[in-house]
């Protein structure tokens, strides 16, 4: 039997994708930086069945990682630069020994991470 934990936060935060234009015309605004509600859930294996791992606070340490690397003071909110939401689910999934990660823009599109 596999049991996992599972952490769900949303956090804002801004990106861009400066290849916009030439890659996807159609979709060319995503050059410029601009704003999401990201919405993460992450699940994470635990052996045995009383909290091995907290799962508040293994959301809390996901949100406390995300913050220490891309808080921006100035802007008030979370910078990703060109992340994409496969790139942060990646990160945390490693970070954090995860099993699987979701990354969604304004809980519309994203992406899935299987380890």
């Amino acid at each position: 039997m596999q049991t996992n934990v599972i952490a769900k936060i949303e956090i804002e935060g801004l990106h861009s994708w400066p290849e916009a234009n030439d890659i996807e015309p159609e979709v060319g605004f995503l050059a410029n930086v601009h704003r999401h509600k990201w919405f993460i859930t992450a699940k994470k294996p635990v052996f045995h069945d009383d909290r091995d791992v907290e799962f508040i606070v293994f959301g809390r340490n996901i949100e406390s990682y995300l913050r220490e690397k891309y808080w921006d003071e100035d802007k008030r909110t979370h910078d990703f630069g060109r992340k994409s939401c496969v790139q942060l689910a990646s990160e945390i999934a490693y970070a954090f020994s995860c099993v699987y990660v979701s990354v969604f823009e304004d809980n519309e599109n994203g992406a899935e991470v299987f380890v």
